[in-house]
């Protein structure tokens, strides 16, 4: 184990609701530890297995789609909740996430834990800007992400053997 944490925010800011990814990355610069790996990613799989390579933990941050549509609703997902909700959807990524994660285990490519964070979108037209109903959703998905990568720093300082330092 190496205990390297990845946030991964997926989605295209000139699309928006899809912004909300990156848009929690840049917020979390100087909530997490230093180590922890930051990126905005646009889906393509093969960018985010190098992203998540030799990583314990990955944190995903994503705009979702859900029928019955309730924008601005929060949810927290395992990788095989993940795959089994995205899988063969659409998506303004080169390959679903759920594709992505299935190509994962595939490949003996996926991380110790995965924890997805997303919200459910107004709308992803062209244009910037988060809408009103994903901006008031944002700080508790930004507390959500930190939350993650918190829960996996104390769990990587559990697993050191003791008298092992670790700087942050």
């Amino acid at each position: 184990m190496t205990g390297r944490v990845v946030v991964i925010g997926l989605g295209n800011p000139l699309r928006g609701d899809d912004g909300v990814g990156p848009a929690v990355v840049e917020s979390l610069r100087g909530r997490v530890p230093d180590d922890t790996v930051l990126a905005v990613g646009d889906g393509e799989p093969g960018r985010m297995l190098e992203l998540w390579r030799d990583a314990d933990t990955v944190v995903v941050v994503e705009a979702l789609r859900v029928c019955p549509a309730r924008p601005g609703a929060l949810h927290t997902l395992t990788a095989t909740e993940a795959a089994r909700g995205t899988r063969g959807a659409a998506s303004t990524h080169a390959m679903s996430l759920g594709e992505s994660l299935a190509l994962a285990e595939a490949l003996d490519l996926l991380p110790r834990r995965v924890v997805v964070h997303g919200v459910e979108v107004a709308g992803m037209e062209l244009g910037t800007g988060l809408s009103e109903t994903v901006r008031a959703a944002l700080p508790e998905l930004i507390e959500r992400a930190a939350a993650s990568v918190r829960h996996a720093c104390e769990g990587n300082c559990r697993r050191r053997a003791p008298g092992t330092a670790r700087l942050l």
